[in-house]
């Protein structure tokens, strides 16, 4: 999962937006640095990392990937299935306009900015203001994403080409999608995340 399902299955399940979004700019235990809401959120979204990366589903479609594009499957997969939630937010969330929920979520992050590591504040500088959470919806900016992260880590260039395997595999992406992340909504609302 990325940026906007985490926040989406946060809201969910009661937890900390804040904590669920800068979980991947902490490392360690971060008892010592942030408040128990904070903290549970973070630990939340690890959960729901690793509940993610081992979905019969997920694991197929890593497959799918080409030989050179495959390690970089699950980071790409992350992105793909926000392009999805926000394509779909409508259906999923029709009580939470996408853009209210997104000026909902900026606010909660917001209060954890001032003691929060200088990555997770410049990333909620673009995050915001130039629409992320909405902008997923396009492949287009799926791409673009793509490849931003493959020119700030040279070591994840292949990022740059994985699209094409998104692509490529879109409707069968956009399949699997449909049979997990409902349920993850369910267990998200039952706090069993």
């Amino acid at each position: 999962m990325n940026f906007l399902a985490h926040l989406h299955l946060a809201h969910l399940a009661d937890s900390s937006l804040s904590g669920n979004l800068l979980a991947d700019f902490v490392r360690g235990t971060p008892e010592a640095h942030y408040p128990p809401e904070v903290v549970a959120g973070i630990f939340m979204h690890r959960r729901i990392d690793a509940l993610t990366d081992n979905l019969p589903e997920v694991r197929e479609a890593r497959g799918w990937f080409r030989s050179e594009t495959r390690r970089v499957a699950p980071i790409t997969l992350d992105v793909m299935w926000d392009h999805f939630l926000s394509r779909h937010w409508e259906t999923l969330s029709p009580d939470f306009p996408l853009r209210a929920f997104t000026g909902y979520a900026r606010t909660q992050v917001a209060a954890i900015l001032p003691d929060s590591p200088p990555r997770f504040v410049n990333l909620n500088r673009y995050l915001w203001s130039e629409r992320w959470l909405e902008r997923y919806r396009e492949m287009g900016f799926i791409q673009e994403v793509l490849s931003g992260m493959a020119s700030r880590r040279p070591r994840l260039d292949a990022l740059r080409d994985s699209w094409h395997d998104l692509d490529r595999h879109y409707d069968a992406l956009e399949a699997r999608f449909w049979r997990f992340y409902p349920h993850m909504m369910t267990q998200a609302r039952r706090k069993a995340l």
